[in-house]
C-alpha cells in the first residue's frame, strides 16, 4: 500500500461526511477530465487513458501545471497519486468509505522539496486551504447530484 511521505515537512490530513452514494462521489473524484466542471480550483485538467496505476494526468490549479502518476487504485475505495511541481513532490491519498448511504472521504497529503523547506508554514497553510476547498467542492457537487 503507497502512503503518504511522513518525514515530509508539510503534511495534511483531512476528511468530509458526503450524503451520497459511493458510486456518486468515486465517479466524480475520478472523472478528472471534469474536475474544472465542479472544482473552481481547477483551471483544467486532462487525462489520455483511463485511471489506471503508472498512466499520469496532468492538470492546473492555483497557477501550478502539475502532472500527477497514479501509483494505486482500489475502486470505490482508495486512490493515490503524486509526482513533482514547481520543485515540490508531492504524494496524495484518497480514501473512501461509505456507511449508512453516506461517504467519508479523507485525503493526506505530503509535501517536500526546497520550496517547501523554504517556506514550510505558508505552503502547509497552501495545502491545507486548497484540500479543504477540494472537500468543500466536492460535498457540494455529490449531494446536489444525489
Amino acid at each position: 500500500m503507497v502512503t503518504i511521505d511522513e518525514t515530509a515537512p508539510v503534511i495534511v490530513r483531512l476528511s468530509t461526511v458526503i450524503d451520497a452514494p459511493l458510486t456518486t462521489v468515486w465517479d466524480l473524484h475520478t472523472d478528472v477530465a471534469a474536475w474544472p466542471t465542479w472544482n473552481t480550483d481547477v483551471d483544467q485538467a486532462e487525462l489520455a487513458a483511463p485511471l489506471t496505476p503508472g498512466d499520469s494526468f496532468t492538470w492546473r490549479t492555483h497557477g501550478l501545471d502539475i502532472t500527477s502518476t497514479v501509483r494505486e487504485l482500489v475502486p470505490g475505495e482508495r486512490i493515490v497519486w503524486g509526482g513533482p511541481a514547481a520543485g515540490i513532490t508531492g504524494i496524495h491519498v484518497w480514501t473512501f468509505e461509505e456507511a449508512g448511504g453516506r461517504v467519508t472521504v479523507r485525503t493526506e497529503e505530503s509535501w517536500s522539496g526546497a520550496p517547501v523547506d523554504a517556506a514550510t508554514d505558508e505552503l502547509g497553510k497552501a495545502l491545507h486551504d486548497s484540500l479543504e476547498s477540494w472537500l468543500s467542492h466536492l460535498k457540494a457537487r455529490a449531494e446536489h447530484a444525489a
